[in-house]
């Protein structure tokens, strides 16, 4: 199929991160996108904007006229978090549709062009949207489909630039959910981590690292696989890959970071690699994490031939992605931090970055815990991680796509939580609370909609009333 040719798309889910960057590229090369989902959000509203016409109406009633005309080169796009029952999906598939996954969409639009694909339990978002930014900022032809909002475009599509004679360099996020990764065709290919995550759909921790193995076995034999050292450390042998294999990290015997000096907000550093160091580099963000994400990024934008002057003010301009360690609010005697983690390692790193931040301040953490199975399978993670904070406050799991199971709730969390304080509230009483408790440091956690709260937070931060 060539889906330049499509007279229309009609997205089920178009509000998820990822489904909106494609609908926005079709909604660029002039292809109609109509799309349903569960509820209004800011994402959808923008899409609203932007042209897309969406419904929030789970009945055939919805559907345009003119997507209903005919099958012919009319493409159905889905994403696994649509539930079973879902009465416009399975009308759709009566009706003979052609239907397909967002990440198989993805693979066919990249599928011919030079691609750098990330990949990893953590992290991946925040590198993709780096290694975009490196390259734009360089003057290299972009194409770029992340899985957040990046401060410096407030957008999760960044585009080529119209007119350009150079085949534009595609970024993507490659998603180990549902193996979707596996349907790309990557270049470069990036693994910044490897947890075990998506026991639902891998079974064990063994059949993530298969997955993660199987992934990079598609990179392209004249390519690079540009790998955190830990991570290809747990990955083992790699014989099945016959591109370069390079390792990062601030520890690495590959790409390394020396010389590092920690501030309040970001860090300097040196880079080095095996063709040299570039010296004096500043990443204007949190978390030691973050420097061996740049890394990464430094290490794909070198070999597109970025100069190290580049390289340096790129980075030192990067403002990072939404809900990635965002500093939400700051004055003399608050601070208040929204963050996507939503698995124990990432939760670790998020509350030790910012504990070394505010040392001697109390730390007060929010967490909604996503997905009923995850919640599960790492609730002593989880537990673990969380005791970083002086004050714990546990929200109900956020379902997603799937149903309660029975003996899985957030109290579950709370025995093995060692903060000093700890307990259970609803969305409904967060507020109030923290008006009566008056937190010193602020940080709500979760890939839920848990970022519904994050703006009535700030209201009551900012309105000079706390």
């Amino acid at each position: 199929m060539n889906l330049k040719n499509l007279h229309s798309v009609y997205f089920l889910g178009i509000g998820g991160i990822g489904m909106s960057a494609i609908a926005r590229w079709f909604n660029h090369i002039g292809v109609p996108v109509w799309g349903y989902d569960k509820t209004p959000s800011p994402l959808t509203q923008s899409l609203e904007e932007e042209g897309m016409v969406i419904t929030y109406t789970d009945k055939v009633g919805e559907l345009p006229t003119a997507f209903l005309e005919s099958t012919e080169n009319r493409l159905v796009i889905w994403t696994p978090a649509i539930p079973k029952d879902c009465v416009l999906k399975n009308h759709l598939v009566e009706k003979g549709y052609l239907l397909k996954k967002r990440s198989e969409v993805l693979g066919m639009i990249t599928r011919d062009m030079y691609s750098v694909a990330v990949a990893g339990t953590h992290g991946k978002t925040t590198t993709s949207s780096m290694v975009a930014h490196l390259l734009k900022h360089a003057g290299k032809n972009i194409a770029a489909f992340l899985g957040g909002l990046t401060q410096n475009y407030q957008s999760n599509l960044i585009l080529h630039d119209e007119g350009s004679e150079e085949q534009p360099i595609v970024v993507v996020e490659a998603d180990e959910f549902d193996r979707s990764f596996l349907h790309l065709h990557p270049n470069i290919s990036i693994l910044t981590s490897a947890d075990p995550d998506h026991l639902d759909i891998y079974g064990d921790g063994s059949q993530v690292m298969n997955g993660f193995r199987s992934f990079l076995a598609l990179t392209a034999a004249d390519g690079k696989v540009i790998g955190q050292y830990r991570a290809l450390e747990k990955l083992g042998t790699l014989p099945e890959i016959s591109s370069e294999i390079i390792p990062y990290g601030i520890n690495s015997q590959g790409i390394c970071a020396v010389n590092i000096v920690a501030g309040i907000l970001g860090f300097s550093f040196d880079y080095v690699d095996k063709d040299g160091e570039i010296s004096g580099l500043y990443l204007p963000m949190p978390g030691f994490h973050n420097i061996e994400n740049s890394l990464a990024a430094i290490a794909v934008a070198r070999h597109f031939g970025a100069s190290d002057e580049q390289l340096k003010a790129g980075l030192a301009s990067y403002k990072g992605v939404k809900r990635r360690f965002e500093l939400v609010y700051q004055d003399e005697e608050r601070v208040f931090i929204d963050d996507y983690a939503h698995h124990p390692e990432e939760i670790r790193a998020f509350l030790g970055s910012v504990r070394a931040i505010y040392p001697s301040r109390k730390l007060t953490a929010v967490f909604q815990p996503h997905l009923f199975t995850r919640t599960r399978d790492f609730a002593e993670g989880f537990s673990e991680s969380l005791s970083l904070a002086d004050e714990v406050i546990l929200l109900d799991i956020y379902p997603a796509r799937e149903m309660p199971i029975p003996g899985v709730t957030s109290s579950m969390l709370l025995p093995a939580i060692h903060s000093t304080e700890k307990s259970l509230k609803s969305k409904e009483e967060l507020i109030p609370y923290l008006q009566e408790s008056k937190p010193e440091v602020l940080v709500t956690i979760g890939a839920g909609d848990i970022d519904r709260l994050v703006k009535p937070i700030h209201n009551w931060l900012s309105d000079g009333t706390r």
